[in-house]
């Protein structure tokens, strides 16, 4: 536990000392199996994010479980605590991360890897799985970086792929019935690991061995270890409404990103965006019912006093019988006060009896995601958007108070051309004065644009990325392009999105590129405010890595470092839709 005049010195010490509302509170001595989860960012993301809410609150419904949260310390905090000599310890106990049985690792974005490192580092655990013998934490990791774990394969014991719900209680079942023998030393690591890898989702990297060509190409995967499976299968949950869901929602001391009650009501997408790793994560598409997610969402506003619910999936105007769902909540919330949010929609969901019904619904901002601004190149996504539905949509909700709209838009795309960077402008400029013409005063317009990033089991998975400069060409390009003052634009910085693209399709020699970056100090990757670009270049150069090579154009018949994986959607499938 980090002690209380230490915390005077730090921003925001309140994120440092657990106990929020809802927080778990269990003896730690009497339980079973410690779980410490991991988020490799900060406390005000982490609580944000929907699979460490389910993860802790499933964990901690286990009787003889105890799971308690470790998030990346800033870094005025980390200096503290380097210091001060002090060692990484959990939010709810105050124990030293050494002292549990799982150290279970969130991976969300590949940016944060370095904050793993940190946490493993203050923490006193050995970055190298093979140096950390019985008396270590496993090291286990998931998310959807997962879907790619080969860069961070030295630093993990193994991982989960595709969903936990189910596969973490059967790891945690399988660790429990061996733990004495484990920790005693008389069933080694190995042998634990394979009974783990018997498991379906769960993947053990140190039993297989990648073999590489002289051009520096894998040729194949080779198991090393006799048991292992030769490729290893996503988890997933099948009936969402049998799954534990939380509904005595954690509320945190100081603000966090999305403060509020996430609803998910979906999971997969019945849309096939070429782009989108989304899809390959969560397929196959399942809905909960629209009766549970009216309890569940009563529930947590009970036990919580959250006077916001959002509505989560990957497409939620996709949702069957949305214009209900949506109806039975405002009803259920509009005595309390309670507003009911939506994210990214389609157009259609605006059109006909739902957009007096949105009226009511927070007046955030609209947000919609056309990705590309062009027909040639939503077709080249395979990305369903219809314009003259957008621009009925955007007018009926002018109509009904709207007045700010944000879209969503990718460059860097396959076959793009100058003329596609003009539509961008000219789509958001349409959007704007549609509004004055409806409602008497211009739209306000923030244009988010990001450089396309191809990812592991989608049909982009083999497409060129392009480089730094011929991003930062493009953004320039659209600044000059700019007239209007109604109209925003925000970059994400292109050199971020390279270094994503990078460790989103590499393979195991990154590990010594990421352990190289995190010694010169790289922290906070993914914020513009710590973000050291020379940090990386530097550590590409100290290993003789060319990172061009993990973007480039990939054949269809290359093996891929994450062809290991079989995520329920076939690789010959994926290449018919590449572009």
């Amino acid at each position: 536990m980090i002690p209380d005049d230490l915390l005077l010195g730090v921003r925001k010490p309140a994120q440092y000392i657990g106990g929020e509302w809802n927080a778990a509170k269990k003896d730690f001595e009497r339980a079973a199996v410690k779980f410490a989860l991991c988020f490799p960012d900060l406390y005000e993301v982490g609580m944000s994010n929907l699979g460490v809410r389910i993860i802790y609150g499933l964990l901690n419904s286990a009787p003889d479980v105890g799971c308690e949260r470790v998030f990346a310390p800033a870094r005025d905090m980390e200096n503290t605590i380097r210091s001060a000599g002090l060692e990484m310890t959990s939010l709810e106990s105050g124990r030293r991360l050494r002292d549990f049985d799982f150290l279970g690792f969130s991976l969300g974005y590949e940016l944060s890897y370095t904050n793993a490192l940190n946490i493993m580092n203050l923490g006193g655990i050995p970055f190298k799985a093979s140096l950390r013998d019985e008396g270590f934490p496993l090291v286990i990791g998931g998310g959807p970086c997962a879907m790619n774990p080969e860069p961070l394969h030295d630093f993990f014991d193994l991982f989960l792929i595709g969903e936990a719900e189910e596969a973490i209680l059967e790891i945690i079942r399988v660790y429990r019935d061996s733990k004495e023998a484990f920790r005693s030393g008389r069933l080694d690591k190995e042998e634990l690991l394979l009974e783990l890898a018997g498991i379906e989702g769960v993947y053990v990297p140190s039993f297989y061995e990648p073999l590489y060509g002289q051009d520096g190409r894998m040729l194949d995967f080779r198991v090393k270890v006799k048991g292992a499976p030769a490729r290893v299968r996503k988890r997933f949950v099948k009936d969402l409404d049998k799954a534990y869901y939380p509904s005595e929602w954690m509320v945190p001391y100081v603000e966090v990103v999305h403060d509020r009650v996430s609803l998910e009501i979906m999971r997969g997408c019945p849309n096939r965006c070429n782009f989108c790793q989304a899809r390959a994560q969560y397929f196959p598409l399942r809905l909960k019912k629209s009766d549970n997610l009216v309890e569940l969402a009563s529930a947590a506003y009970r036990l919580s006093g959250y006077e916001e619910v959002s509505l989560g999936g990957l497409s939620v105007s996709d949702y069957p019988g949305i214009e209900k769902l949506l109806g039975s909540l405002v009803d259920l919330f509009k005595k309390d006060g309670v507003s009911v949010s939506l994210p990214s929609l389609k157009p259609r969901l605006l059109v006909g009896s739902l957009s007096g019904l949105l009226s009511s619904v927070k007046k955030t901002g609209l947000t919609f995601a056309p990705e590309a601004a062009s027909e040639r190149l939503r077709k080249v996504l395979n990305k369903d958007f219809d314009m003259d539905v957008f621009f009925n949509s955007l007018r009926q909700a002018y109509a009904n108070g709207y007045r700010h709209v944000k879209l969503y838009f990718m460059i860097g795309l396959p076959s793009e051309e100058y003329a596609d960077l003009d539509a961008i402008i000219d789509l958001a400029t349409q959007a704007s004065i549609l509004g004055k013409k409806t409602a008497g005063r211009a739209a306000g317009v923030n244009i988010s644009v990001n450089a396309m990033v191809p990812k592991p089991h989608t049909p982009f998975q083999w497409v060129q990325m392009q480089g730094v400069s011929d991003i930062a060409e493009k953004q320039s390009y659209l600044r000059s392009r700019l007239k209007s003052h109604k109209l925003k634009l925000r970059f994400h910085d292109c050199r971020m999105s390279f270094l994503e693209g990078v460790f989103s399709r590499g393979d195991r020699r990154l590990g010594a590129v990421l352990l190289e970056a995190f010694g010169r100090g790289a922290r906070f990757d993914g914020w513009g405010d710590y973000f050291d670009f020379g940090i990386w270049t530097e550590a590409f150069k100290e290993h003789n890595i060319d990172p061009q090579f993990y973007l480039r154009q990939r054949a269809k018949d290359e093996v891929l470092p994450w062809d290991i994986l079989d995520i329920g959607i076939p690789k010959e499938s994926l290449a018919t839709e590449a572009p």
